[in-house]
């Protein structure tokens, strides 16, 4: 029928500008309506980014909400009803959308206007796909703000609230359980996130691993001069083995700026153990050498004749990380199966891959230098005018 038109609107300038003009407002048409469910989709996520904010006070573990059922008047079974998984789908259309849909439709449909170039053709994809990339970047922002807000409060009850004194912990035996515990709130994510919106599980995780690492800074530059004022040589080793633990089992999720962070903590860590070592020794009556048993010998028997020196300390560290990280990633691997099962060898680094392998089926940390470099949207609408 199109091919019909088109040969009947040659024969006169008249009609052949009216079917343009059809073509024109017929492409229009389909663009803006693709916009509108942009639009659409942008307003359920900000909904529910809103209510998510007003039920701030709800009971949450390890991300996940308790008392969502009380907020809903009889929802329909097997509906999704907590906000974060809701704000998943809004973004997973969100992606349909951008990736599949709008694409498969335009290239269904484009033979109505295909008297237009292929320039104009390639311009209506990258404005479709931009305005939708920018829909995802924001939902995304909203989800990733929302699981940042529980890390903290995890990270906070891993550094601060776990019972341990930084300044007189006890010998270091492996990864604690608050550690694990910690990592169970990524673990939920990741489980969400996998479920509803794979594609953007790379990045989601590279954004909340990030703000897991900067959490940890933040919490130390607030603490320096309370609860984290004084590390001895067991608090420091106890913290650098957890913190390497983090970086082997969330190494995939690892960007650059998260690596140049741990680098910055390792080095404020490492500070504060020389200064809380020093001071020791100093002042020693004012120390209070906590007691252990016969098995903490081989502790004791390393502390003998410590110095204040960083290099030092750093070996003491490495010391207890060869003999059990390795252990430790063993023992809790089926708590953080899901980080490393899919990951190919070949993006691990060399000196890691060996252990990593063990651990699929644990790696050794891709950084043993505690002591690295550090420096303390709307949717945009088609017009006529655009096209003339």
């Amino acid at each position: 029928m199109i091919q019909s038109l088109r040969s009947e609107a040659t024969k006169t300038e008249d009609t052949f500008a009216q079917l343009q003009e059809i073509q024109e407002s017929v492409r229009l048409a389909f663009l803006n309506c693709l916009l509108d469910f942009a639009g659409h989709l942008e307003r359920s996520g900000g909904d529910l980014a809103q209510n998510r904010s007003s039920k701030g006070n709800l009971h949450l573990q390890n991300g996940y909400p308790h008392e969502l059922q009380e907020n809903y008047s009889d929802p329909v079974p097997g509906s999704v009803v907590d906000p974060h998984q809701q704000l998943l789908m809004v973004l997973s259309n969100i992606g349909y959308c951008k990736d599949e849909l709008s694409r498969e439709l335009y290239y269904k449909y484009r033979h109505i206007w295909l008297s237009r170039g292929r320039d104009e053709e390639d311009s209506d994809m990258q404005d479709l796909v931009m305005s939708f990339s920018g829909l995802e970047e924001k939902a995304l922002e909203q989800y990733t703000f929302a699981k940042a807000s529980l890390i903290r409060t995890a990270a906070t009850n891993y550094l601060l609230d776990s019972g341990v004194q930084w300044g007189g912990a006890p010998a270091v035996k492996g990864v604690r359980d608050a550690a694990v515990e910690l990592l169970h709130t990524l673990v939920a994510v990741h489980a969400e996130v996998f479920a509803a919106c794979k594609p953007l599980l790379d990045k989601t995780l590279g954004v909340l691993v990030e703000g897991l690492i900067d959490t940890f800074l933040s919490l130390f530059h607030e603490n320096k001069t309370k609860d984290l004022r004084s590390f001895d040589p067991n608090g420091f080793c106890q913290l650098m083995l957890e913190l390497e633990y983090f970086e082997t089992i969330l190494n995939p999720h690892f960007t650059s700026d998260a690596r140049e962070s741990l680098k910055s903590l390792q080095g404020v860590l490492l500070e504060k153990a020389t200064e809380s070592v020093t001071e020791t020794i100093e002042t020693p009556s004012h120390h209070r050498r906590p007691t252990r048993g016969s098995e903490d010998a081989l502790s004791d028997d390393r502390q003998q004749g410590m110095t204040v020196s960083p290099d030092d300390l750093i070996a003491l560290a490495q010391q207890y990380s060869s003999e059990l990280l390795q252990a430790e990633l063993e023992r809790t691997r089926i708590n953080t199966a899901c980080f490393v099962e899919s990951i190919a060898l070949d993006s691990v680094p060399e000196s890691a891959r060996a252990a990593y392998a063990s651990f699929r089926g644990s790696m050794d940390s891709p950084s043993r230098n505690f002591r690295g470099n550090s420096q303390p949207v709307g949717s945009p609408g088609f017009s006529r005018q655009r096209r003339r």
